[in-house]
Order: C-alpha cells, then sequence, then structure tokens
C-alpha cells in the first residue's frame, strides 16, 4: 500500500522500490480492495525480498516494525512506521492501516521534494 500511495502522490518524481524482510506469497486481496477505493490498482504489484543491491540503491529506507528481521545498511535514512500489519485484518482495518500509511507518505514527500 505504501508503493501505491507513493506512486499516486509522487507520480514520477520519485523511484518507488517495494520489499520486505518476510514477503508474503502474493499480495493481500483486502489491502487491494481497500486502496480500490482510493481509486489506487497495486494489482500488479508482487511481494519481493528486500536485497542487499535494492537497499543500497535506495536513498529513503522505510520499514514497518520489523525489528531485528530488518536488515540495517550504514549512510542510508531510515523511517520506522508503526502500523497494524495489515494482513489478516478485516476491510474496516485494512482501511485504518490505508490512511495512515497516505498520512505517512504525503510527510515523505514533502520531506524528500524540501531536500532535493
Amino acid at each position: 500500500m505504501a508503493a501505491g500511495w507513493l506512486r499516486h502522490l509522487a507520480g514520477d518524481t520519485i523511484e518507488v522500490r517495494s520489499a520486505g524482510s518476510e514477503p508474503a506469497d502474493q499480495i493481500n486481496p483486502v489491502a487491494v480492495e481497500a486502496m480500490r477505493e482510493v481509486g489506487i490498482d497495486i494489482t500488479d504489484q508482487t511481494p519481493a525480498k528486500l536485497t542487499w543491491d535494492t537497499a543500497e540503491a535506495s536513498d529513503v529506507i522505510i520499514t514497518m516494525g520489523c525489528g531485528d528481521a530488518c536488515p540495517v545498511f550504514p549512510g542510508k535514512r531510515y523511517e520506522d512506521w508503526k502500523l497494524t500489519d495489515p494482513a489478516g485484518q478485516s476491510i474496516e482495518v485494512v482501511r485504518e492501516v490505508r490512511d495512515g500509511i497516505k498520512k505517512r507518505v504525503t510527510a515523505l514527500v514533502a520531506s524528500l521534494r524540501a531536500e532535493g
């Protein structure tokens, strides 16, 4: 959902990479539905494992409560967003997560534009 929001809000001005420490086999269908409700299609996304190369090529790494499972890459800007894991949650909970992510992504885009 975060990558979907970032692509939607920043367009081509920010390169988006999405990966996780323990990615699921497929994208969460409830997250797909929640994003569809706000006009964002994330059906073409595939969960991927965070690799050294992906992290090394990134300026900012956003984590979502992965704790020790998240690798640390020196010299990178990190933000850890404390959010409810949408896996297995109802659409109502996933909507709340979606909206919380939007607020954080909006602030992230603003800070990146201010730096840039």
